[in-house]
């Protein structure tokens, strides 16, 4: 559900349900009656062993996700504070473990069959990709549907974990009508302060209980004041509890505070468009975050990139956020340029390159700039394969294989071909730490995606 997820932490057995006995059921809402109150023991975070305490668990007259939700047409998604209802992609950005966080969040073409008691229901699919220090740090594909009554159920996710490019584990990876995990209710049809629900309800694997603590808040986008929007509080089976805010046509909004981990909405596609051309000065900041990102930057180099951005930020709204990131980053890439450090250097100068991708959706369609992106990740694969980066270049693969897959279906079958032949040689290459043979296709992906492009 969130965006910087929790998940089963080392040692805890997958599969498991830590629950008294006979309190378990495989009823959508988890355990029978209204009277009785679950108790899911406490798992600490760091070693994964469960406790004899049990969480603090609203009572069950409070939670709203008792009923077997029935699913007659559960791709419509229209519920305003889930973001798949009008939002084709959320940038969200902050820092995590004191480092800058960035996700894509992506609805996917095509759906995930899930079979829960007997019936089939189709969902949505959700691509989530979170970057810290501008690579790949997590994926996961979640899997959606609303009920008839309006209320949005989460069916699952397939969750990928990285560490230096490579996955290391898909802890927190789950499905609804497997190994007795119920659907789990994501956000009521019209939420009521008090309200209780569990976004996820695997105890043991993956657990969540959300208590509505205020509604009908007016909050600050990217672009504006936004209404409608929520604040809930959301327990966790470590026992600690976090807010977060959820508004109309972003979804999840924000979670944590500026002085810790914080990751907030940095603008959505297509709630923050405008209609218009590419302002000339993004145009300019595009232009020159592409030099930093390709070459070995010079001080004129920098420079260029800094007045670019100096033009737009003076010429155009800009979120905060962004702006926070973008002034950041380019402060990062001067501190390194002028120590030397050819690795910080290469890092700054992408996250300098993702940030302008990113301003890009004001005024662009997702597909452009996700086209766009993949000629980034393409680029960046040759820089970290001439730097021998083999953990870089891992990721960088996973970047251009999440870019493909928003783009392959509206892609001609002889293009489609191209790029798919490219990325299984980058793919290989990447297993085989052979940088060569990356440094090789990185070129002929950058033509793919530029054939693609017309």
């Amino acid at each position: 559900m969130n965006a910087h997820r929790r998940i089963l932490w080392p040692g805890a057995v997958a599969g498991a349900v830590v629950l008294m006995a006979g309190a378990c059921s495989g009823s959508a809402g988890g355990s029978e009656g209204t009277g009785s109150t679950d108790c899911v023991h406490v798992i600490d975070e760091k070693t994964g062993e469960t406790g004899k305490e049990c969480l603090p668990l609203a009572p069950e007259s409070e939670r709203v996700d008792r009923a077997e939700p029935t699913f007659s047409n559960p791709t419509e998604v229209t519920n305003p504070l889930h973001p798949n209802s009008d939002v084709d992609q959320v940038i969200m950005g902050g820092q995590v473990d004191d480092a800058p966080f960035r996700t894509e969040v992506s609805l996917l073409p095509g759906t995930k069959t899930i079979k829960l008691d007997g019936q089939t229901v189709q969902a949505i699919i959700q691509q989530y990709a979170a970057y810290s220090d501008g690579r790949i740090h997590e994926v996961a594909l979640d899997w959606f549907a609303q009920a008839d009554d309006g209320a949005v159920w989460y069916l699952g996710e397939d969750v990928f974990n990285y560490e230096d490019g490579v996955v290391a584990d898909t802890e927190g990876t789950w499905q609804a009508g497997k190994d007795k995990a119920p659907p789990a209710m994501i956000m009521p049809a019209d939420p009521k302060q008090g309200d209780v629900y569990r976004p996820e309800n695997l105890p043991g694997v993956v657990f969540e209980e959300v208590t509505v603590k205020e509604v009908d808040q007016t909050v600050d986008g990217p672009y504006g004041k936004v209404e409608g929007a929520i604040t809930v509080n959301e327990l966790h089976m470590d026992g600690s509890t976090e807010d977060k805010t959820f508004a109309p046509g972003y979804g999840e909004f924000s979670t944590g505070n500026a002085g810790g981990d914080l990751e907030a909405v940095s603008l959505a596609a297509p709630t923050d468009t405008q209609p218009g051309p590419l302002p000339t000065e993004l145009a300019s900041l595009d232009r020159a975050a592409r030099a930093v990102q390709d070459g070995e930057v010079t001080d004129a180099d920098l420079g260029a990139a800094r007045n670019a951005w100096t033009a737009y930020r003076d010429s155009d709204a800009v979120p905060k956020l962004l702006q926070t990131q973008m002034t950041r980053d380019l402060g990062a890439l001067a501190q390194a340029v002028g120590a030397g450090d050819e690795e910080e250097t290469l890092g700054a100068a992408l996250r300098v390159a993702q940030n302008t991708s990113d301003l890009r959706l004001r005024y662009e369609p997702v597909r452009t700039v996700d086209l766009d992106r993949f000629d980034m990740w393409a680029r960046q694969l040759g820089i970290d394969a001439e730097a021998g980066a083999e953990g870089a270049v891992a990721g960088d693969v996973t970047s251009l294989e999440l870019a493909w897959e928003r783009l392959k279906d509206d892609v001609a079958e002889a293009d489609a071909a191209a790029v798919t032949a490219d990325l299984r040689e980058a793919r290989e290459a990447a297993d085989r730490k052979d940088m060569e043979a990356a440094g090789q296709v990185a070129p002929s992906l950058v033509e793919d995606i530029a054939e693609v492009r017309g």
